[in-house]
């Protein structure tokens, strides 16, 4: 059977706002932020619309904003990443969480609690998306990642945070070609899985559009200190973002009846065709391709199953 594609497939996609459940739709509230976080007010400076606002090619400001925004609206503490760590912006990141709510709602209610498993692949230091959804939805989450480094942060933010733990565990990739195998029991099921992949085929390539982002920013030669961060496999892999997925389309097939809906983010919308060929090939029965936004920035995140609507309502 051929998968169904709902959404707007290849062609470009309207232009979404935040998710209407996105508490971050209003934008920053800095007085209230700095209340919560006063490590937050040495950065806050009036920008050139007239209101409060941060340097955000600057890391130091970008991570005091995060700290700021994890604790006032999540209540997440002693938030904090290695130095060159990716730095996430939060109202994107909580965006695909919603949409996530969304895709296992199926036009129901929004699934809420520890009953709702995901599988967060690369979670990375900042382990944003188990903190966000638990938070959010209740959900229970594993992360993964092959970066010893980003799990010890990940662990140091779980203790900072007493009860997270029991919601929320980590478990080490130790093949670097893997994505499934080797984290995911061969009885184990989740309600979804989640991922933001490399972006790049190669260090040379993230450093190259890199560099280019800097000098459209006017930030020249100042632009590596200035960086946001991402450091290895957070920013590239052998056959960058299209590669990553395909051998993410590939494990799926493999274990096709222990996760209701694998999705991950597509960071260039040049790469969806192509993918969906692959979800054909691979046997997926139903394909979305669901799109987001934050400001200007356009982005999606692709969602395939190879379960029927009825055993997805059964599940």
């Amino acid at each position: 059977m051929a998968p169904r594609s709902s959404g707007p497939g290849a062609a470009k996609p309207a232009k979404p706002g935040l998710h209407p459940r996105n508490r971050h739709d209003a934008g920053y509230d800095f007085p209230r932020l700095v209340a919560a976080s006063p490590e937050l007010g040495p950065f806050v400076r009036r920008a050139p619309h007239g209101g409060p606002s941060i340097d955000f090619a600057d890391p130091a400001a970008v991570k005091a904003l995060n700290r700021a925004l994890l604790l006032e609206a999540y209540g997440i503490r002693g938030w904090d990443l290695p130095a060159g760590a990716l730095c996430p912006p939060i109202p994107g990141r909580a965006d695909y969480l919603h949409h996530l709510a969304d895709l296992l709602a199926e036009g129901g209610p929004v699934p809420r609690g520890a009953q709702v498993r995901a599988l967060d692949l690369g979670t990375g230091a900042s382990l944003i998306y188990p903190l966000l959804g638990h938070r959010e939805y209740g959900w229970s989450f594993v992360g993964t990642d092959i970066d010893g480094a980003s799990l010890a942060s990940a662990a140091r933010i779980l203790a900072a945070n007493p009860g997270l733990a029991a919601a929320i565990a980590l478990r080490r990739q130790r093949d670097p070609r893997a994505l499934f195998q080797g984290v995911v029991g061969p009885d184990e099921r989740f309600d979804l899985s989640l991922c933001n992949p490399p972006f790049h085929g190669s260090l040379r390539e993230a450093r190259e559009v890199a560099r280019a982002k800097w000098r459209k920013l006017g930030l020249g030669a100042s632009g590596p200190a200035r960086n946001f961060g991402g450091q290895g496999a957070e920013l590239w892999c052998e056959g960058g973002e299209a590669g990553f997925i395909r051998r993410m389309i590939a494990e799926s097939a493999a274990m096709p009846a222990q996760v209701r809906w694998f999705t991950t983010l597509v960071s260039s919308s040049a790469n969806l065709l192509g993918l969906q060929r692959a979800l054909r090939q691979a046997g997926a029965l139903e394909v979305r391709i669901v799109p987001m936004a934050q400001g200007q920035k356009q982005s999606r995140f692709l969602a395939w199953t190879f379960l029927e609507a009825a055993a997805r309502k059964a599940w």
